[in-house]
């Protein structure tokens, strides 16, 4: 993924990853879970893109074509948030897009024209053009690992390894 993603790392914060921590050094193979895991932060990614939201709940700055035209920020094409995707293994979770504009939307940013040009861009409402030396793009998280990450996360390692190694937990618990 070249455009920007996250990896989720587990450090032993909560119960389940206690648990999780505990089901490798037992040697349980954890391909299928984050598998499973992968395409439900994939999934809650995408719909943040519905709820112009970032992971830890807070709106994103409406966009100028948003404020305009109407309808959603980031989402005029829907290349981004279509780009979404994720890749897992036994060790990682990576979710984000090979969108290269995807990082500049996530981290924000100043965009500057080269060799002292000008930017042109359209102006929504098909106002016409305008020129400028450079122009700023504010923060729109949409990648991260939040609170509704973290429950579905723990929900799904509750379900997912419920019968799986029933001797390795005392009262169900690491």
């Amino acid at each position: 993924m070249s455009g920007t993603s996250f990896r989720v790392s587990i450090f032993g914060d909560t119960q389940a990853e206690r648990e999780m921590a505990a089901l490798v050094d037992a040697g349980e193979d954890l391909t299928e879970f984050n598998d499973a895991l992968g395409l439900v932060l994939e999934s809650n990614t995408i719909d943040r893109f519905d709820r112009e939201t970032a992971p830890s709940g807070a709106r994103w700055p409406k966009s100028m074509r948003a404020e305009v035209e109407g309808g959603k920020t980031l989402t005029d094409t829907a290349r981004l948030k279509g780009s979404i995707a994720y890749e897992s293994n036994a060790t990682e979770i990576r979710v984000g897009t090979n969108v290269i504009y995807g990082a500049i939307h996530q981290l924000g940013g100043t965009i500057r024209a080269k060799g002292g040009g000008k930017l042109k861009f359209q102006l929504p409402g098909g106002l016409g053009f305008r020129s400028v030396e450079q122009v700023t793009i504010p923060a729109r998280e949409y990648l991260g690992f939040g609170a509704e990450d973290r429950s579905d996360a723990a929900a799904l390692f509750e379900d997912f390894f419920a019968g799986k190694a029933p001797n390795l937990f005392v009262g169900g618990r690491a």
